[in-house]
């Protein structure tokens, strides 16, 4: 991950998406204020981002002492570089994750209009013409995303390296590590799991069915009912190898000839119906419906009854809270350790396992990574040693359970050190080697790239001084 600055790339598209077509001022008074290779920046474009990179960075509450209109420029000049370096490199974007995402933005411009031709009188265009232009744009930072991470992907640090990074920060300087969360939890899913995935697979099949029989569309059906990220694009999904997928999905996929529709399959992330599109060498290139077991209200208040039960035992100490974990949990990992919640199950979980990488100290944002908001709530009401009451939430792979938590410690905003905070600061190493790789990296294709900046523009302050060249 980079910092602020060079994230801000990866942000441009979300920032654009939002304003490609807004105030698309009289053309003829619109001019050229920058060249990357073959591909213009117009100054409207400029002017248009930093309307709205000063408007995030009020919400975000972040401020820069750069001039808006410079830091978009240089942000657009970097996404134009980017976006030819990647078509040289041939890095690989998903052309059909385009097109939804465009389909999918078009639409809600239309729904934000009334309709087709409001939008077309608002933007001064055909519907056409507006696809066109937004597949354009992102498909330009696809590319530049794409070619960006490429860079800094084989980027890595030894532990040397965290500590000469350590020893570079001045002691007054030193990053300050946020309240950090240590904790236990106690999980229960429903007694009725078994039939919950009997009515989950039954749902399948009668998917399939209808497919097969031509009474739905696979895409249709994944866009309404599955339960993951691909929902959005039809359950489609970028060309993969069969290393990188779950066991058992993998060994269904492997079976199938292109438009053949797999039987229902069950992973370790739920049940799926599996569509091949087509092949090319170790790439598959396929989507998916997938659906998770559901419980009814009567099934989940059960596990919440019983979880509330044993809470009480516990606060009565007729019984500690490891002797619960061990006996009652669901969690396999934690239970040997009193419950004691780490990230084990998401490292075992993505076959990344290393002892060293695991953490049972949370930050804030570390909840949410992991998928546990709904503990870190919970933990915030509680003093060490509380426990909570039983509450709903969903594990790493979005599976409904009951859960109750205590709160074993918090361990107070301190300066980051080397003895307590290693992880924290091989992540801050990384970064810091990532911007210098790709700043470095950068600055060597600039030199090799035509650029050319308006006059106007030329004595503004670039972060990078190879843009202006002499």
């Amino acid at each position: 991950m980079l910092k602020k600055k060079h994230c801000l790339l990866l942000a441009v598209g979300a920032l654009l998406l939002t304003g490609v077509f807004a105030e698309r001022r009289q053309v003829m008074l619109d001019k050229v204020v920058a060249v990357v290779g073959s591909s213009s920046i117009l100054y409207s474009e400029v002017e248009d981002y930093a309307r709205q990179l000063v408007e995030q960075r009020r919400q975000e509450g972040y401020t820069s002492d750069r001039d808006p209109m410079n830091e978009a420029l240089e942000a657009l000049m970097m996404q134009k570089l980017l976006y030819h370096q990647g078509q040289i490199d041939s890095v690989a974007v998903n052309d059909s994750e385009i097109l939804a995402r465009v389909e999918e933005q078009v639409q809600l411009m239309i729904d934000q209009e009334g309709s087709i031709p409001a939008l077309e009188a608002k933007h001064h265009m055909a519907i056409f013409h507006i696809r066109e232009m937004m597949q354009r744009q992102l498909k330009e930072q696809s590319y530049a995303r794409s070619m960006q991470n490429e860079v800094v992907s084989k980027v890595s640090v030894i532990p040397g390296e965290v500590e000469q990074y350590y020893n570079s920060i001045p002691k007054d300087s030193l990053p300050m590590i946020a309240d950090q969360y240590v904790y236990a939890h106690i999980t229960k899913y429903p007694k009725s799991m078994v039939e919950a995935k009997q009515r989950t697979r039954e749902r399948l099949v009668e998917m399939r069915a209808r497919i097969i029989n031509g009474q739905a569309k696979f895409e249709n059906l994944a866009r309404m009912y599955s339960q993951d990220g691909t929902a959005m694009h039809g359950g489609e999904m970028e060309p993969t190898t069969l290393a990188s997928l779950d066991r058992a999905f993998a060994d269904a996929l492997e079976q199938l000839r292109p438009g053949q529709i797999s039987e229902v399959v069950e992973s370790q992330f739920g049940f799926h119906i599996i569509q091949l599109l087509d092949k090319r060498g170790q790439l598959y290139h396929f989507r998916h419906i997938i659906l998770k077991p559901s419980y009814t209200a009567e099934e989940l208040g059960e596990a919440l009854t019983t979880l509330d039960s044993l809470a009480r035992l516990v606060r009565a100490d007729s019984i500690t809270f490891e002797q619960v974990a061990l006996e009652y949990s669901d969690d396999k990992i934690s239970k040997m350790n009193g419950g004691i919640v780490s990230n084990h199950a998401i490292l075992e979980r993505y076959e990344a396992y290393d002892a060293k990488l695991t953490v049972t100290r949370f930050l804030r944002e570390d909840f949410a990574r992991f998928n546990a908001l709904d503990d870190y709530n919970q933990l915030l009401r509680l003093k060490p040693g509380e426990v909570s009451a039983s509450y709903l939430t969903e594990d790493v792979m979005m599976n409904q359970m009951a859960k109750i938590v205590k709160l074993v410690k918090v361990i107070p905003t301190h300066a980051a050190s080397l003895a307590e905070d290693y992880l924290r600061l091989e992540e801050m190493a990384l970064t810091a080697k990532q911007e210098r790789v790709f700043r470095e990296w950068l600055s060597g294709k600039i030199d090799g790239m035509y650029v050319y900046i308006d006059p106007e523009f030329r004595s503004g302050a670039f972060e990078n001084k190879h843009w202006v060249k002499q």
